[in-house]
């Protein structure tokens, strides 16, 4: 009876239950993730990687402009230039065509003669000088070796008497004054012969005048009537 409990109750060899329950087991964690600490998070914000913008392509933006500040030196010869222009009434910019030494020492001979300096300054200090002031025509003549001829007086014909010895120097061109005009005003007489041409010319008129007050008042109404009659005649025609 044992036995054949025991044969029906054990499954046979190689059969198989129709369904089957399976334990799938989680692996264990033997490690957590810890959270950050809050100083390393700022450490971390802090230190992050922060790619640089792309470069704009060039052209883009115009160019920024490089302000240069003027030295004392360059002040202090600005003020020296200013000072020439307000002492001498003629400033003659002439161009340097390589003149030896012994030729600009004899030039400067004949010019003080002639009661004529040569000053010397640097083309930068002129332009920024001439720029800024009442001189600004000039600022095109500065370019190369220049030298500037200066007297109290205009004496135009002296220097251009004195520049033709020496033909590395050259009279350059100016909008005020051309070489031609520097050339026609040396052919002009002094001031003293042309104030006493104005005076005679003045008091010709005058003494004209007073004859004619002293004549009869009869006479010069009809000097008078007869300017008027000539008016109206050029009006009307």
């Amino acid at each position: 009876m044992a036995a054949t409990l025991c044969v029906k109750l054990l499954p046979k060899q190689g059969w198989l239950p129709l369904t089957q329950s399976v334990r799938h087991g989680s692996k264990a964690v033997t490690r957590h993730r810890k959270p950050m600490h809050f100083l390393k998070q700022k450490l971390m914000a802090v230190t992050e990687y922060i790619p640089p913008k792309a470069p704009a392509p060039p052209g883009a933006y115009p160019a920024p402009t490089r302000v240069v500040e003027e030295s004392a030196f360059v002040r202090l010869l600005k003020r020296n230039l200013e000072k020439v222009f307000q002492d001498y009434k003629m400033v003659a910019v002439v161009q340097n065509n390589g003149c030896s030494a012994n030729d600009m020492i004899m030039l400067k001979n004949r010019l003080h003669k002639h009661d004529i300096h040569v000053k010397f300054f640097s083309n930068q200090v002129m332009c920024s000088f001439v720029k800024e002031s009442v001189y600004s025509n000039m600022a095109p003549l500065f370019i190369g070796p220049t030298v500037l001829f200066v007297s109290k007086e205009p004496k135009a014909k002296e220097l251009l008497a004195t520049l033709r010895v020496i033909p590395q120097m050259v009279l350059l061109d100016d909008t005020l004054l051309s070489v031609q005009g520097v050339a026609h005003y040396s052919k002009l007489p002094s001031v003293s012969v042309v104030q006493g041409e104005l005076v005679g010319g003045l008091s010709v008129l005058t003494s004209h005048t007073a004859s004619l007050l002293q004549r009869h008042p009869a006479h010069l109404a009809a000097l008078l009537q007869q300017y008027v009659t000539q008016q109206d005649t050029e009006e009307a025609t």
